[in-house]
């Protein structure tokens, strides 16, 4: 090891770098190829040949005789002979003795393993604080723990941890930070030689340390590697997370312990494990020394269990005379076993599942000594769960006696472990240890500028960081722990930095990856995406962090993969706005404009475990629980921001495609499950905006598109298999165009869904969301615990026992929350919403204090609700939450019962029980719901005022003048401008009316009018007034107008009624009502609000005498009874429906996340999400996988396959 400057002697394998280099094409990312010396250079041609010379006679100096030459020439000869017999003798001495060492170590040479590679060089540097450079050439197996200021890799320099067969080469180096520069490389076991040993790399290092000089780029207290470097970190193989198979009580497992005192009998003792209940199911004794029918036995009842049985097996005395081969063979394929000869006396333990193979074998043999009788064999298997209020432990030990403990220490809280109510509410549990440790060195408290008025503990963690470029970076089987600075931004446990392309694409022929890495109490995040694509983390577990955890940071990540990962507690942090909690929001105000506060529910408040910055990227068979906000966030960006500032000026994120989002699982978030919704803010503070870099904004609306342009196709936005369950608020919240929720379970929830959707005007026209094949639990079985992060605690609706409740007593939950639309919800499940005296629970309900439109294209169909729903929906009522329930949208709102299954007639309207503009004689009134059911046809007039700010509007339908409807507008009362968005009944008439001066300017813009539609409307203005009224249609493609046509007068009403298709107006100065039809001429599509031709509207321009400008224009008394008109309805009332609908509801009532099958062979990994037959073809020699073929049935092609298809070597 050479710690200055200087020439290395040394002969080295330069690894090749990635864009300086193009990779050979048999190069395997973990596997280290011996180095070979440079071959001789070679030596100059030799002169040509001359015509050969007589030697030169010699004088004789003496002669022997024919005899005597013979006798010496023989003896020379056997003693040529002897040499090379003792020589012989010596090589092959010395091969049987390397030969024996070699086997007696058990450490076997194998390719496949760095610690193998011949020419390391055994590196002990001890305890020595000095900055160690590894320089071309050099090549080191560390094989002792040491401690060192830091260390370097360069060019063709290597570090490989040394292990061996047994584990026990327990290693830890402690430094200040490791680089690994263009072309070196650092190596902890390899994909397919996984490292057995305990591995730790110790990171230390203050924050305030002034005399430690920071490494550009990197900073302090980490692992990095730089363009060209090569990190491969591979530990042994462990499941890392799963979910309890049976619910464990406060109390704990029933089942308690097993265990005796007595040493093991001759033979195989056996125990067998119930997985569900840990219960003892078998205890059997086989003696395989004297008794081959007890060896059948074994057999026999090993292949009997059923998949997933713990089973235990051990030696006691012998167990090898009668043990027969096919009992061997049961063994190794039930159980994973690996041992493939036992001998006399020798001591074996294993612990294993039926079905699970060698991944969840544990076993151990020990060689029978003659000297001791004490020798034993230990198989132990652990696993540890980590909840945010329970850590426990199950593990089984296996040695001269038995032993099996189920948990060490008594669980706090119930944690459910059984699907209920039909929805799957299994807790995680998850394996936090590694064999491979990384870490920060931490002070007992927090010091110095590490924001510790909001951290009572040190926060300046190690962090590990990848730039882009790099050689070659796969990590699977890390722990990584203390990880992560809060001072800092972009010093995270893993941080891709800027790494563009890491997959094929980036010229990666084996896709970089991080596999099942434990991070836990974390200071700053979990994993770090900045500017990379096409990044794989699998099976990654995020345990208590602060901060974003699973992140995305500038806005323009895409195509990276987040497979089954696991998020459990994720806090508030500092470093984005969006991280921040309330009290961080408003005192970290550096970056926001001098004098402005924040406000912490717009700008801040959305730290989430999963924060998606783009939506391209692939969300499958992930669990995010226990977040501050939100388990998972798609969140857009307009442009690239941060480091990535000005690289993308437009993302066209809110355009883009989803990504695959398949089979996520979302619960215990506070905010909600799954948002999506918002965008960042993209500029700097100004005394225009004074907001914060990057802080929330509202103004995102996720419509997507084909190739992200809006002339083109929409593209349905599929979320499919989301589970959510006991989230405070929002089981899922989803604006945006075309979105589609199927096969999906919200339970527990605050609302356990809410669609905002960007289909109404003047947004994505023609986009509509849907939620089909799913179920609604309003309070399921699962009750939950008094204490610890539950506040609310009070009676069920259902079976009025105690229970858990969201947000308050007496917050009204929804399962279904009707918002904006067009939404539609089918072939559906609602079960167990049943109001109290305390609270309303409702099936479907609407979004509280509502001032937004909601259109009557809102629909329901084929919806099933059990007998334990006795509210299905709830239209509100004056009291806490409501408050006086008389915002616009409110008033408005309305669904369409498609087929009546949720209000028992067909093909009806159900809006509030006071909306008097779309009753009827023969509507039916329900009190329950506050609601009123009717026929009829229905659509809406958004009426948009100008230049008449702090203005209401007053509607009343010529049928029910005493009963109008006071509209405030969807814009503040200060605004200049108004909107207000009334649904109306077909073929009627409506009058309308101020609290105030008539407004100047006046367009109505024709909603979810199909050909043909129409209603006469009447608008107050002075006597004296005089119009100007065209008609236009709204072009959104070319932001013009089309088809502007004037409105001419008439003399009366009726004159008006007669020529109803032209465009006429009537004025009635006498009352002071200017009365025309509105009337849609163009035919409209699916869920469009416009007309194909574009927004037909009508514009009506006052100019009103000076004398009556400020008269308030309410002609409410003079109007009626003049132009009252008897009430009727123009769609008669249908009958109730006599019969249940037999095939409304979900298909499937249970709702659980599907399984991941899936089979490693040699270290590759084959996810079998299809049913079938999987044939995986593998090179008996090199053990590469060659092919692998997927075939839904036993049949001919198959046959054909096994024939023809597999290539002979």
């Amino acid at each position: 090891m050479q710690v200055n400057d200087g020439p290395s002697s040394h002969p080295i394998f330069v690894a090749p770098v990635n864009g300086n280099a193009q990779r050979s094409s048999g190069y395997v990312p973990g596997r280290i190829v011996p180095v070979r010396s440079p071959p001789p250079a070679k030596a100059p041609p030799p002169p040509p040949l001359k015509p050969p010379v007589p030697p030169p006679a010699r004088p004789s100096v003496f002669n022997l005789s024919e005899d005597e030459s013979r006798r010496e020439r023989a003896q020379n000869q056997q003693r040529k002979n002897t040499y090379i017999c003792v020589g012989v003798f010596f090589c092959v001495f010395l091969l049987i003795l390397i030969l024996v060492l070699s086997l007696a170590s058990k450490d076997v040479l194998d390719e496949n393993c760095p610690d193998h590679n011949p020419v390391l060089l055994s590196w002990n540097p001890g305890h020595d604080l000095k900055k160690v450079v590894v320089r071309s050439g050099e090549h080191y197996r560390l094989d002792s723990s040491a401690t060192l200021y830091s260390i370097t890799i360069q060019a063709g320099g290597l570090v490989v941890f040394a292990d061996d067969k047994k584990g026990s080469k327990n290693i830890t180096l402690r430094t200040r930070h490791i680089l690994i520069e263009d072309g070196g490389a650092l190596h902890i076991g390899a994909p397919k030689c996984r490292y057995r040993s305990l591995a730790t790399i110790t990171l230390v290092g203050r924050s305030d340390e002034t005399a430690v000089t920071e490494v550009p780029g990197m900073g302090h207290k980490f692992l990095g590697v730089n363009a060209g470097g090569t990190l491969e970190l591979h530990g042994s193989e462990r499941l890392s997370w799963t979910f309890l198979t049976r619910t464990v009580p406060a109390s704990g497992l029933a089942t308690g312990d097993h265990g005796f005192q007595k040493n093991f009998s001759r033979g195989i003792n056996l125990r067998v494990v119930d997985q569900d209940t840990a219960e003892v199911v078998s205890n059997e004794r086989f003696d395989t020394h004297d008794s081959s029918n007890d060896s059948k036995r074994l057999s026999q009842l090993l292949k009997s269990l059923p998949a997933g049985r713990i089973v235990a097996l051990a030696t006691g005395d012998s167990a090898v005379k009668s043990l027969l081969e096919e009992t061997k063979r049961t063994i190794k394929d039930l159980l994973g076993s690996t041992l493939s000869h036992l001998c006399f006396r020798q001591a074996w333990a294993l612990v294993s599942v039926i079905g699970g193979g060698n991944a969840s074998c544990s076993e151990d043999v020990r060689e029978h000594e003659n000297h001791d009788t004490g020798g034993k064999a230990l198989a132990r298997r652990e696993f540890r769960a980590i909840h945010p209020n329970l850590s426990f432990i199950f593990y089984c030990l296996l040695w001269s006696v038995f032993m099996c403990r189920n948990f060490s220490g008594k669980p706090q809280f119930t944690h459910v472990g059984e699907i209920l109510d039909g929805v799957d509410m299994r807790a995680e549990v998850a394996l936090l240890s590694r064999n491979i440790l990384i870490h920060g060195e931490m002070e007992n408290s927090c010091y110095g500028k590490n924001w510790c008025q909001y951290f009572s503990y040190d926060t300046f963690g190690g962090h590990i960081k990848i730039l882009g470029n790099f050689s070659s970076v796969h990590l699977s089987q890390v722990e990584l722990k203390h990880m992560g600075q809060q001072r800092e931004k972009g010093r995270y446990p893993v941080n891709f930095h800027r790494c563009g392309d890491v997959d094929q694409r980036g010229g990666y022929s084996d896709h970089t990856y991080l596999d099942s890495l434990s991070i836990h109490h974390s200071f700053s995040r979990c994993v770090g995406i900045h500017a990379t694509n096409g990044l794989l983390v699998r099976d990654t577990v995020g345990y208590d962090t602060l901060g974003h955890c699973f992140f995305l940071e500038d806005g323009i990540e895409q195509r990276n993969i987040f497979f089954h990962n696991l998020g459990l507690l994720t806090r508030p942090g500092t470093i984005l706005p969006t991280d921040r909690n309330d009290s961080m929001c408003t005192e970290i105000t550096d970056r926001v404009h001098k004098g402005y506060v924040p406000s912490p529910a717009n700008e801040c408040k959305a730290v989430s475990t999963f924060w998606i910055a783009h939506p391209n990227n692939h969300l499958i068979s992930n669990s995010a629980a226990g977040s501050q906000d939100a388990g998972i966030w798609y969140v857009f960006h307009n442009s690239s921001t941060g480091d990535s500032h000005g690289l993308i000026p437009e993302t066209k994120a809110e355009l883009t495609p989803l990504g695959i989002f398949f089979n996520n699982r979302v619960h215990s978030n506070f905010k909600a499950g799954l948002f999506i919704d918002r965008k960042v803010k993209s500029t700097n503070a100004t005394a225009a905006d004074p907001r914060e870099y990057l802080c929330l904004d509202n103004s995102a609306r996720f419509k997507p598109h084909e190739n992200s342009d809006p002339n083109r196709p929409r593209v349905t936005a599929v979320i499919d298999t989301l589970i959510s369950f006991k989230n405070n608020d929002l089981g899922a919240w989803i604006r945006g165009g075309d979105i589609i929720i199927r096969n999906s379970g919200f339970a527990d929830n605050g609302v356990g869904l809410s669609f905002a959707s960007d289909g109404s005007y003047p947004k994505d026209e023609g986009s509509s969301q849907e939620v089909s094949q799913s179920l609604f639990v309003g309070e399921s079985r699962n009750r939950g615990t008094n204490g610890g992060q539950n506040k609310y605690w009070g009676i069920g609706g259902v079976d009025g026992k105690m229970r858990t409740l969201p947000r308050n007593k007496t917050f009204p939950i929804r399962g279904f929350q009707i918002n904006d639309g067009p939404v539609r919800i089918l072939d559906s499940t609602f079960r167990a919403f049943s109001p109290t005296t305390e609270r309303f629970i409702m099936a479907v309900g609407f979004s509280l204090k509502n001032i937004w439109q909601l259109t009557p294209r809102n629909n329901l169909s084929s919806l099933a609700f059990q007998p334990s729903v006795t509210l299905r929906a709830f239209f509100g009522r004056p009291g806490e939450w409501f408050e006086q329930n008389d915002l616009d949208g409110d008033k408005n709102s309305i669904f369409h019962d498609l087929d009546g299954s949720i209000s028992n007639y067909t093909d009806t309207y159900v809006a509030r029980a006071d909306n008097f503009l779309i009753r009827h004689p023969q509507c039916v009134d329900v009190p329950d719901w506050n609601g009123v059911v009717c026929s009829g046809k229905y659509f809406q007039v958004y009426i948009q005022t100008q230049a008449a700010s702090n203005l209401s509007l007053s509607i009343s339908r010529d049928e029910y003048p005493d009963k109008p409807m006071v509209l405030r507008g969807i814009r503040s009362q200060t605004a200049p401008s108004q909107q207000y968005q009334p649904v109306l009944m077909m073929g009627k008439s409506y009058t309308v009316h101020w609290n105030g001066p008539t407004p100047r300017e006046t367009v109505l813009s024709l909603i979810n009018f199909d050909r043909g539609d129409w209603a006469l409307l009447g608008f107050c203005y002075p006597s004296e007034t005089v119009f100007q009224i065209t008609s236009d249609i709204y072009n959104k493609q070319s932001n013009g107008f089309d088809g502007i046509e004037d409105y001419g007068p008439v003399s009366s009403i009726s004159d008006l009624e007669k020529r109803q298709q032209e465009r006429k107006y009537f004025f009635d100065k006498s009352v002071g009502l200017l009365w025309l039809y509105t009337r849609a001429r163009h035919r409209r599509d699916g869920y469009s609000y416009c007309s194909t031709a574009g927004c037909e509207r009508v514009k009506i321009i006052a100019t009103i005498h000076a004398n009556q400008k400020t008269q308030t224009c309410n002609c409410t008394a003079n109007a009626y009874p003049k132009y009252r008109k008897p009430a009727s309805n123009i769609v008669p009332m249908p009958k109730p429906n006599t019969e249940p609908c037999r095939a409304c509801g979900a298909s499937q009532v249970r709702t659980k996340l599907l399984l991941t099958l899936k089979k490693i062979v040699n270290a590759e990994r084959f996810d079998l999400t299809q049913s079938g037959f999987l044939i995986v073809t593998v090179d008996a020699c090199s053990g590469k996988v060659t092919k692998n073929s997927l075939f839904m049935t036993l049949d001919t092609k198959m046959e054909q396959y096994f024939k023809t298809g597999i290539i002979k070597r």
